[in-house]
């Protein structure tokens, strides 16, 4: 039974990502048409930043060469993205097993770009996100080979 909760924790763990992604895509439509440079400003000031400093600034200025194919661009992959973690999450939440291959095989092509993030740019946050992606995939994997295990007992 805990197998089943475990599967259940990572299809709501994909459903939120494909969620807040469909929300950033809507967000992107939204800035059709709009001063994307002014609204970066905006965002920095309401967030009480520094718009001088390195972070800040790179947003503002890239920002500023949005147009709108380059949103409209961002927006489809976005929604595309989010298409892709809300079929993940229907398949490991109905516990099927394409779900959890498909869990396992997107989760395991982040791995080499999570070990270069974190050997060029060592952190807390890149060590655990790693980490975290390495459970799921090795907890996918065990919950694939516990399936083929059952079905040989049969």
């Amino acid at each position: 039974m805990h197998l089943a909760q475990g599967i259940r924790t990572v299809a709501a763990l994909e459903a939120a990502k494909g969620l807040v992604v469909l929300l950033a895509g809507f967000g992107l439509f939204a800035l059709l048409h709009r001063d994307v440079q002014q609204f970066a400003e905006a965002l920095v000031r309401h967030g009480h930043l520094n718009p001088a400093s390195h972070t800040p600034r790179v947003f503002i200025e890239y920002a500023g060469k949005l147009d709108d194919a380059r949103l409209q661009q961002l927006a489809a992959a976005a929604l595309a993205y989010s298409a892709v973690r809300l079929v993940e999450a229907y398949g490991l939440w109905f516990e099927r097993v394409w779900g959890e291959g498909f869990a396992a095989l997107s989760g395991a092509v982040y791995v080499p770009f999570e070990v270069r993030e974190l050997i060029h740019r060592p952190s807390l946050l890149s060590l655990g996100l790693l980490l975290v992606n390495l459970g799921i995939v090795l907890f996918m994997v065990y919950s694939l080979r516990q399936r083929m295990a059952r079905r040989t007992l049969r």
